[in-house]
């Protein structure tokens, strides 16, 4: 990821939607992941789904890691952006 953020477009998606299970490092992962891509003027937008929302919630970032429900919205949101 970090190669994208450093040399590719400066708005990403990230597709978690698949992942059954995140973790405080993981957590950790994404909030530095985001922290990178603002730095460099970008946006992330994060495609979950509901069982990794609930953990994001848990912890009070899901407005900092600008979860997704869809890829289609967050291509939407990019194009607003």
């Amino acid at each position: 990821m970090e190669k994208h953020i450093e040399e590719g477009p400066k708005n990403l998606i990230l597709d978690l939607s698949q992942i059954d299970f995140v973790d405080s490092s993981g957590l950790g992962a994404l909030v530095q992941l985001v922290k990178k891509v603002q730095g460099a003027a970008g946006s992330l937008q994060i495609v979950t789904n509901p069982r990794v929302t609930q953990t994001v919630k848990l912890v009070r970032l899901d407005k900092f890691l600008s979860l997704q429900e869809s890829v289609n919205v967050a291509l939407e949101n990019l194009k607003k952006a």
